[in-house]
């Protein structure tokens, strides 16, 4: 939740003036904003490959649910991503993996991918629960999901442990749960599962994404803080040449 609409559809002017002087063809690069800000920064992007998400979906198609933001709703602004199941919605907002499964699907439904985010915290890692929070997560979030292909979903994975507490991830952690996850789905979605995407959500900076984004099971980011200084984002889209 950062940025006045107006302060960010000058941020993404500026960011794409910058972007123009690097090489990005590697890459795909969406910023999921506030609802208030993609209506704007969709018109800003039209002719760009710069694609627009939204940090949450309704569960709901339509009705009296005060607040929510249905997927037809955001398709129709032109979104193509939609975060789902981020930890901060799970811990602030009590969402359990039945509602994120059903925001999958809502998504699904109406042709937008959800970018699906899992991780454990600093307690379940410390009682060495990592793994079995891990895949019990994505079990639960795709049980009955029905995938046509490879990109119509990402997975993010978001080590709560290592986000603001004082504690670092490394390059190891990161690929070691990364590859749990693709061995996960790997049982429920065989034949597309080595093509999926994992996003690496634990603190990316231009430090250390060049190494995280080496890691062979790690395909991308899903930036936080970084992403709203446009030379660290700049930074991190060169890193994964």
């Amino acid at each position: 939740m950062n940025k006045l609409p107006s302060e960010a559809e000058n941020w993404t002017r500026d960011f794409l003036t910058r972007l123009q002087h690097v090489d990005h063809s590697h890459a795909d690069i969406a910023l999921c904003v506030p609802l208030t800000h993609i209506a704007s920064l969709t018109n800003v992007l039209v002719a760009t490959t710069i694609r627009i998400g939204s940090q949450d979906i309704s569960a709901h198609e339509e009705g009296a649910y005060t607040g929510e933001v249905s997927a037809s709703m955001l398709k129709d602004l032109g979104v193509h991503y939609a975060i789902v199941g981020h930890s901060e919605r799970r811990e602030y907002h009590r969402e359990d993996d039945a509602l994120v499964r059903s925001k999958v699907q809502k998504a699904l439904e109406h042709d937008l991918v959800p970018i699906l985010c899992v991780g454990e915290s600093l307690e379940q890692r410390e009682a060495g629960d990592a793994d079995s929070v891990v895949i019990g997560q994505l079990k639960a979030d795709l049980e009955g999901v029905v995938l046509a292909d490879a990109n119509s979903i990402v997975i993010a994975y978001e080590p709560i442990w290592a986000i603001g507490t004082g504690k670092t991830a490394t390059a190891e952690d990161a690929q070691t749960m990364s590859k749990t996850i693709r061995d996960t789905l790997t049982q429920l979605h065989p034949d597309i599962a080595s093509d999926m995407r994992i996003l690496y959500g634990g603190s990316m900076k231009p430090g250390n994404a060049s190494e995280l984004l080496s890691q062979a099971d790690i395909n991308g980011g899903l930036i936080g803080g970084a992403s709203l200084n446009i030379d660290d984002l700049i930074a991190i889209v060169e890193a994964g040449k």
